[in-house]
């Protein structure tokens, strides 16, 4: 899977959240104002890269994601592990620790997950 710029994660984060929609849909739901135009790009561009599809009706096309947000999630954070933590889920968890970007309460619930799955 290849990795998406910050505009097309933006778009992708769209449509998982309509399933499916017209370019028009798309540009109304974003966070920040975007030209009709770029947004089709964009959409097309994901279409390329395999992240989308399209039905055509007419002219129009309505799109739809065919990656799931779980599994470009889950190859995302592969990587972010990868590159900035040497691979270790341990040292991502301390870092966000020691950020206190996480409580020790949601640590004793993930170990809590851990140890019941």
């Amino acid at each position: 899977m290849e990795q998406l710029t910050n505009k097309e994660e933006e778009v992708m984060q769209a449509l998982w959240k309509l399933e499916k929609a017209f370019v028009k849909e798309i540009v109304s739901i974003l966070p920040n104002e975007n030209h009709y135009n770029t947004v089709s790009t964009i959409v097309r561009n994901l279409e390329e890269k395999g992240y989308v599809s399209h039905q055509a009706f007419g002219k129009t096309h309505q799109y739809f994601p065919i990656v799931s947000k779980e599994a470009y999630t889950k190859q995302f954070m592969n990587q972010a592990t990868q590159r900035y933590f040497d691979n270790s889920y341990k040292s991502m968890v301390s870092f966000f620790a020691k950020e206190e970007k996480i409580s020790a309460k949601e640590l004793r619930e993930i170990l809590e997950i851990i140890e019941n799955k």
